[in-house]
């Protein structure tokens, strides 16, 4: 099988990895890739970038790829899936009209409603007098959302009603046109992977990742500081309840409009006193839950992702796991996440600690080569959240310690990381409300 991977970020890395110890697949191509994705992939630059759906398209083709897999957001609302299956070639992703789950926050809650899907109470403001009167409405914590894509960004949790009234301010000025107020969710957040090709849901195990950038979920939202998998403190029982509460019936509604949703349904929950609810969807893997998730699968992925893409999900034989826990960690640039730093030289990465059977490894996320991704040049950072450092183990203390002693091999001026990612976990200091 020949693939093509759209997107340049950790996720897209672990997406390559995994692919490209599938001994389905014969050739491994990416767009744009980085300096990581590289090293296991082909790379190539899509003139019209990854949103260009027409150019995808004619890429894929000049490749001869049997699947083309879209990492990001971004190109499936853009409907860049739509154009690859218009040219005759398989696609993991949804269509646009389906990608507006992930889209549209409003768009998703009125599909939640109708598929009688559990979510908080929510308002859809389009002037900040109607933010006004929701937030007073809710009470304190404000939860305030951009109604589009935010690269994960887009959402406000305070105490300070001035702060919420801002940050909607902000989206209605920049966004849609309008924004979204939620009542406050209290409970522990999970996040869970479902692969669907419109009629069949097989879900992923379940993952927690970290959004805020400080230790202790202090400091702003970010695109996630680092995951972990499985969850020692919950249930089996979860994955099966959220999957026939709340996957299986927005899957049906997507349907029944004449929009099937093909591809992976992310769905974020808050595990609340009223069971799960659901935080908000996307469209495709998130980053970073994706490296974990990923780390641990043991089913070959190709078929997997070909099977959502060509309708046979049903046809699959159940997953198959590995025993160990995962866990990453971010390795995040200066300023992360408002302005970051960029272009700093990133060392460490042929340390020993990353040699053996057992040991950490690296995922890029936003480096680049100086010279260019194909030339000799020194790697350097070139985004927000420049490395994912993975670790395995039979427990989660010993994930951990892998993770962090990958990541204190690391040199990057300025950069900064949380050393909390599932510390309270491994402690056993999560409880469910009620």
């Amino acid at each position: 099988m020949k693939i093509l991977i759209l997107g340049s970020g950790a996720r897209e890395a672990a997406l390559a990895r995994s692919l490209a110890a599938d001994p389905a697949v014969t050739q491994l191509h990416a767009a744009p890739g980085n300096p990581g994705i590289a090293e296991l992939a082909t790379c190539h630059q899509p003139p019209g970038g990854i949103a260009d759906g027409p150019g995808v398209a004619r890429l894929a083709g000049t490749l001869g790829v049997d699947l083309v897999v879209i990492g990001p957001e971004v190109p499936l609302v853009a409907g860049v899936a739509d154009e690859v299956r218009a040219a005759g070639i398989a696609c993991f992703g949804p269509s646009a009209a389906a990608a507006r789950l992930e889209g549209s926050k409003a768009f998703a809650k009125e599909v939640m409603a109708a598929a009688g899907v559990p979510t908080a109470a929510v308002r859809v403001c389009r002037t900040l007098e109607d933010v006004a009167g929701a937030l007073d409405g809710f009470g304190s914590p404000y939860v305030v959302k951009d109604d589009g894509l935010a690269a994960g960004k887009g959402v406000v949790v305070t105490a300070e009603r001035e702060t919420a009234l801002a940050h909607a301010q902000a989206c209605l000025a920049s966004g849609s046109g309008q924004v979204v107020v939620e009542e406050y969710l209290d409970g522990p957040e999970v996040s869970l992977f479902c692969l669907t090709d419109g009629r069949t849901v097989v879900p992923l195990a379940p993952a927690q990742d970290f959004k805020r950038a400080g230790e202790g979920d202090s400091g702003p939202n970010t695109g996630g500081m680092g995951a972990y998998s499985p969850l020692p403190w919950i249930g089996d029982e979860l994955t099966g309840q959220v999957v026939e509460q709340i996957a299986r019936p927005v899957v049906a509604e997507m349907a029944r409009r004449g929009t099937p949703f093909c591809g992976l349904l992310y769905i974020g929950l808050a595990l609340t006193a009223r069971g799960p609810q659901v935080v908000e969807f996307n469209a495709r893997f998130g980053d970073p839950e994706t490296q974990v998730v990923l780390a641990r699968l043991e089913t070959p992925l190709a078929g997997l992702l070909m099977a959502a893409a060509d309708g046979t999900l049903d046809a699959q034989p159940p997953l198959r796991w590995r025993d160990e826990y995962a866990l990453t960690v971010v390795v995040a640039a200066g300023n992360y996440p408002a302005s970051p730093v960029t272009g700093d030289v990133i060392g460490g990465l042929d340390s020993p600690v990353f040699a053996g059977a057992d040991a950490p490894y690296v995922l890029h996320a936003g480096t680049r080569r100086a010279g260019g991704d194909g030339g000799p040049g020194e790697l350097v950072s070139a985004g927000g959240r420049v490395l994912c450092v993975v670790g395995l183990g039979a427990s989660l203390a010993q994930a951990r310690e892998a993770a962090y002693r990958g990541v204190d091999a690391i040199t990057l001026r300025g950069s900064h990381h949380r050393r909390d990612i599932a510390l309270r976990a491994m402690r056993g200091e999560i409880s469910l409300p009620g």
